[in-house]
């Protein structure tokens, strides 16, 4: 007897509850597959987005989320997924195939330069590649002892030393004290801030699979702050950012050793430390937690262009404009930046 045809569909509101069913239950999906980023994606940054998946007698078989970034200064993409460290197609083999031919349709129906799938592992050796990006993720245990004991000795000599500065952890309802961190650390980094609007945003979203985690010193000043994302077994600090103050009292140090010691009181049995660009401080943070670099998949296939895109501050070409936004007032980089980071992704 023939199987029922596979049809593709967009998502609307009536599949939501489905498509995030399917998320949850597929191995290949992560955080960033769920439905809500299609309207954060929409509605905070005005892109048009395209949530394909595969129907076979009802029943969802593979998802592809997409959205289209149009920008004068970054060029025209078709993207799984902008301002998220994962993405691509998720599912059964016959029903990707046919998601990945019509994301190709769209993408030339939409002019676009380049198609981006930001896959965990690789699906397309004969594509081009970004080799920029790796993720750190790493099993936690249940008990505090053994995580403490897992980190490499002299990077658990400054959580110890975190403790020993009085410092004091504790969830935010909302992003009141985790904005400001976060702005200042990106604006001494060289880079535009997202709009504080899409931090509410996520919490709002999200509920409590996202949380933010700020500490302070022992009177109570805000020196450190991490965005979280929860997902099934796994927890994912995915924005931070600390006062200059912060370093010298490990308030770092110590922000990442509250979340590892609260999630796995949650239940979370993975840390994933998140996308770092090779080469980087934070590359090498990591790394000092005792997490080994995974490389990711980040894979292309290019219409209008000759190579893979480098939108991103590694790139020469824009050092200057770096050396630049750094001398901007706080205040100034805050209302531009918005208008610059949409185009990112």
């Amino acid at each position: 007897m023939d199987r029922p045809p596979l049809l593709v569909k967009h998502l609307d509101d009536t599949v939501r509850r489905r498509w995030d069913a399917f998320v949850y239950a597929c191995p290949e999906a992560s955080f960033f597959h769920l439905a809500a980023w299609q309207d954060i994606i929409r509605d905070v940054f005005r892109h048009r987005t395209h949530f394909l998946y595969a129907e076979r007698a009802g029943e969802i078989v593979a998802i592809l989320p997409l959205a289209e970034v149009k920008s004068r200064l970054f060029g025209h993409a078709l993207t799984s997924l902008p301002f998220c460290a994962y993405g691509g197609v998720a599912g059964a083999p016959d029903a990707v195939a046919m998601l990945e031919a019509e994301a190709e349709n769209l993408a030339r129906r939409l002019g676009v330069q380049h198609l981006e799938y930001r896959n965990l592992s690789a699906r397309h050796a004969d594509w081009p590649h970004q080799d920029l990006y790796v993720t750190f993720r790493k099993e936690i245990a249940p008990d505090d002892d053994a995580n403490l004991l897992a980190i490499p000795r002299k990077q658990r000599a400054m959580v110890r030393k975190g403790m020993r500065n009085g410092l004091v952890a504790r969830v935010d309802a909302d992003v009141e004290r985790f904005f400001p961190l976060y702005a200042g650390n990106v604006l001494r980094h060289g880079t535009p801030a997202l709009p504080k609007a899409f931090f509410a945003r996520l919490l709002r979203e999200f509920g409590a699979n996202c949380e933010v985690l700020t500490v302070t010193d022992a009177a109570g000043t805000p020196m450190s702050s991490v965005l979280s994302f929860y997902f099934r077994n796994e927890v994912l600090p995915y924005y931070a950012g600390d006062a200059p103050a912060a370093r010298e009292l490990a308030a770092n140090d110590f922000k990442y050793w509250e979340l590892m010691r609260r999630a796995a009181g949650r239940g979370a049995t993975l840390f994933d430390f998140g996308r770092s660009k090779v080469g980087t401080g934070p590359y090498s943070f990591k790394r000092n937690w005792g997490f080994e670099p995974q490389p990711l998949a980040y894979e292309y296939r290019l219409y209008k262009r000759d190579a893979v895109p480098q939108n991103n501050p590694m790139n020469p070409k824009y050092r200057t404009l770096i050396a630049l936004w750094r001398r901007l007032p706080l205040r100034v980089a805050n209302a531009l930046g918005p208008h610059i980071v949409r185009n990112l992704g």
